[in-house]
């Protein structure tokens, strides 16, 4: 992670979104961390995460899957692939 106090983003705002590119970058006022700037793609890619963890049925799925898979209730892919005709 990259951190620039307020001033320092001002002054050098170029490097500052060349380093978002490779990292979060933390921009600090008063040394507390206030601002928080990434790359698009990274942006992009957590809101659609949160947007899909935010679906009550998609997370109610979710655990009922990892409750399978630590039961052993498993299909061995092969048996998928016969299934569907693949």
């Amino acid at each position: 992670m990259f951190t620039y106090s307020i001033t320092d983003a001002r002054a050098q705002f170029a490097d500052l979104v060349r380093s978002a590119k490779k990292g979060v970058v933390r921009i600090t006022d008063r040394n507390r961390p206030t601002v928080a700037i990434l790359d698009w793609e990274a942006y992009e890619s957590m809101m659609e995460t949160l947007e899909i963890l935010s679906d009550p049925d998609f997370m109610e799925n979710l655990r009922e899957a990892e409750k399978d898979m630590g039961e052993g209730r498993l299909v061995d892919w092969e048996d998928v692939k016969r299934d569907l005709g693949l």
